[in-house]
């Protein structure tokens, strides 16, 4: 009996790690909202510290990368699902000139990272008669 249950704790803790690579593949999950004056993000990537989040922008490419400290004691471990590693590059829906990037604020509260980029508005109106 000690046999197979030595054999499936394993099993799952590999089927744990192969979850994670794939969480960490494809989060965080991000919501966008542009208004006039702002594209506003929701990052969700909870189980981080906010020291342990960097944040860049250049041109209209935002990079998000966070890790996380990895607890030595593992041997207890019998599943490791949440993401260690998040490095993300997203494509932002707005043009920003190579110099001109900026961000209003960026806030992590509750698992959630809400970055507010303004926006200045492109073109002109145009009137119909």
């Amino acid at each position: 009996m000690g046999l197979v249950k030595s054999m499936a704790k394993e099993m799952i803790k590999e089927i744990g790690n192969k979850s994670r690579e794939f969480y960490e593949f494809v989060l965080p999950p991000i919501d966008m909202h542009l208004d006039d004056d702002k594209l506003t993000l929701l990052v969700d990537i909870p189980g981080f510290m906010k020291k342990d989040i960097k944040l860049s922008l250049n041109g209209n490419i935002l990079s998000i990368q966070a890790c996380k400290e990895i607890s030595e004691d593992k041997h207890n471990m019998i599943c490791n699902q949440r993401p260690n590693i998040i490095d993300k590059k997203i494509r932002l829906p707005i043009e920003l000139k190579d110099g001109e990037e900026s961000v209003s604020s960026a806030k992590y509260e509750n698992g959630v990272l809400k970055i507010i980029i303004p926006v200045q508005k492109q073109g002109k109106d145009i009137t119909i008669e």
